[in-house]
């Protein structure tokens, strides 16, 4: 399915050069590490909770690697680790937030060009098309693009945010992850039609559904939408067809809802082996590449683990002092409590 089309002016970028082949290979692999280390991170104690994506790497990758930091805003859930990375975010700061050291990150939001982690299920698209609205009132040539899952599309800010998105001609590109799970619940019991994409008509939205585990086919699609937003023609959805072959998060067990095999027949070719054969095959990497590509993956975790043990934790005062402008009578007794029981005053 691809209702897309192309910009009269040519804004959209050409196939990847082998250069860039090689990058986003280097961040495919770097991601894949820090995503599996992360796991062992929470089962060592490191970290209390994680969100995997194991199986999304091309999906985010490639879809990350579209966005120009100069002007672009990017509003993650949180489970876009590969995102974040593949932008240049400060990956202890980023993973803070998995730490319970700091609620929605440590990094510069401002900087990095990209929000908060959002915890709630859809939020992100909101901030995204508000944003990109602004933009537009602005007279600036932003995009915003925000993420959700096949699961989050069943919440109601998801029909808010394209139906405000479309009227508006806010420039901004809906990502929708379908990795083929709403944590237990598998996509075709939870939504009607069986995609997300087709929702888009209603809307007036075009669309594009795409092989998620192809990380050129993401960047070409994502490249195209930016290029469509950017030229004032409103917004666009990309359906990236994945698999999420590990749990929801590291308190999930997908034993309970799925088998072995189902998890084999469904997850199909890994995005990562798929890219090393295309490049292989096409004489623009060798075997020394692909070690070289691990090594420095394990090297920058090793880094990024030594920074998140070295976080200290938050004045818990943090809680009380930071939810509003001005405070409450209410949230003034639950910090008396507080400080009564953590520090006996």
């Amino acid at each position: 399915m691809d209702t897309l089309l192309p910009v009269a002016s040519g804004g959209a970028a050409g196939p990847p050069t082998s250069d860039e082949l090689r990058e986003l290979y280097s961040l495919m692999v770097a991601v894949r590490h820090l995503d599996t280390s992360a796991i062992a991170w929470q089962r060592q104690g490191i970290i209390p909770g994680y969100a995997p994506e194991l199986g999304q790497e091309a999906a985010q990758v490639g879809s990350g690697y579209a966005v120009d930091t100069t002007r672009d805003f990017v509003f993650p859930t949180y489970r876009e680790m590969g995102v974040a990375r593949t932008m240049g975010v400060d990956m202890v700061a980023y993973m803070s937030t998995h730490k319970a050291t700091w609620h929605g990150g440590l990094y510069n939001p401002m900087e990095s060009r990209l929000a908060p982690i959002q915890a709630v299920v859809a939020g992100s698209v909101l901030h995204a098309v508000g944003w990109a609205h602004g933009q537009t009132l602005d007279r600036q040539d932003g995009v915003a693009l925000t993420y959700f899952g096949d699961g989050a599309s069943s919440q109601g800010d998801v029909h808010e945010a394209m139906n405000f998105a479309a009227v508006m001609k806010a420039p901004v590109v809906f990502f929708v992850q379908n990795n083929g799970w709403a944590i237990s619940v598998p996509t075709e019991r939870q939504v009607a039609g069986g995609s997300v994409a087709a929702r888009a008509a209603g809307y007036g939205i075009p669309a594009v559904k795409i092989d998620g585990d192809d990380v050129v086919a993401v960047l070409d699609a994502t490249r195209r939408a930016f290029a469509h937003a950017r030229s004032g023609n409103g917004p666009v959805l990309i359906e990236a067809m994945t698999y999420r072959r590990g749990p929801h998060s590291t308190s999930d067990d997908p034993g309970r809802y799925r088998s072995l095999d189902e998890e084999r027949d469904g997850a199909g070719t890994d995005p990562l082996e798929r890219l090393r054969q295309r490049l292989l095959a096409d004489g623009i990497a060798d075997e020394a590449f692909f070690a070289e590509a691990l090594a420095a993956a394990k090297a920058e975790e090793e880094q990024i683990r030594t920074g998140i043990q070295a976080l200290g934790s938050r004045p818990g005062t943090e809680m009380f002092d930071l939810v509003f402008q001005e405070t409450t009578p209410a949230l003034k007794a639950q910090a008396a409590n507080w400080r009564e029981e953590s520090e006996h005053v």
